[in-house]
């Protein structure tokens, strides 16, 4: 997508680059490509790793996905034209541009989430504690 349509349809680059990552999976496919490129079956099988009570990602999802990456030029799409089909993806300059802004999103999750969590199931865990014994 060219860049004057990006900032014409919204008018601001904030809401710009939330257009363009705005997706389920679109940021943690950008980070699985950092070390290389990968088959679609890889980056299904990493989008899974990690993900606490996560279903099947959806192929259609993955695939529409990956396609808005592709005409966002922040990844390629390599197809070797050969039955099986084999297409891998890899980042362009532009996605790999974009790293260590994801980099610096998942530090702060690391250093600001985690304290979250503790108290809010501490919290619930004291609730389901005194409801169980004042039954």
């Amino acid at each position: 997508m060219p860049k004057d349509e990006l900032l014409d349809g919204c008018g601001c680059p904030i809401m710009a680059f939330q257009k363009i990552i705005s997706g389920k999976y679109k940021v943690r496919i950008l980070w699985d490509l950092q070390d290389g490129p990968l088959r679609y079956s890889e980056i299904k099988g990493g989008l899974l790793r990690g993900a606490v009570g996560s279903g099947e990602v959806a192929p259609r999802v993955l695939s529409r996905e990956l396609k808005a990456l592709t005409e966002a030029e922040l990844i390629v799409r390599k197809d070797f034209g050969l039955v099986p089909p084999r297409v891998e993806y890899r980042l362009t300059r532009k996605g790999r541009s974009f790293i260590p802004i994801v980099a610096a999103i998942r530090k702060w999750g690391a250093r600001h989430l985690d304290g979250d969590r503790a108290p809010r199931n501490s919290a619930v865990r004291s609730h389901r504690l005194s409801a169980a014994g004042s039954r």
